[in-house]
């Protein structure tokens, strides 16, 4: 129990991330990104075990790496995705999962697929999603 202030450095903003990359992946900047069950970043795609991460705020090429050999900064919040077509986020899904379908749009469909985030909103074909 503190019996006075402390100095608690802070490591990073919450929201962004550093992660290292799978080998044999490219992802490209504005991707939705998730992390594999070993803990590397991979573009998102319609597949179990997968996390989502958030989005890209960089091109990452660890095609020619071992994983981790690079990293790549994700960011976290609130993005709007492409509305997949087979499977489609409605109206009635908001505040519901919705799910990854590839690296730049949501389904509602969960099977074989894993959580993308909350949906917070419909805007035209894209759907607002919370990931975090």
């Amino acid at each position: 129990m503190l019996t006075q202030g402390r100095n608690t450095p802070e490591m990073a903003d919450g929201k962004t991330l550093v992660l290292p990359v799978k080998a044999g992946t490219k992802i490209f900047e504005g991707a939705l990104v998730a992390v594999d069950a070993n803990g590397f970043a991979v573009p998102a795609a319609k597949a179990t075990g997968l996390t989502a991460a958030g989005r890209a705020e960089e091109f990452a090429d660890n095609s020619q790496g071992a994983d981790g050999a690079i990293r790549i900064k994700v960011r976290r919040g609130v993005f709007k995705w492409d509305n997949a077509q087979a499977g489609p986020v409605t109206a009635k899904d908001v505040l519901k999962s919705c799910y990854m379908n590839d690296d730049e749009s949501v389904t509602i469909t969960a099977t074989g697929s894993s959580v993308a985030g909350k949906i917070l909103g419909i805007d035209g074909d894209q759907v607002i999603v919370e990931t975090m």
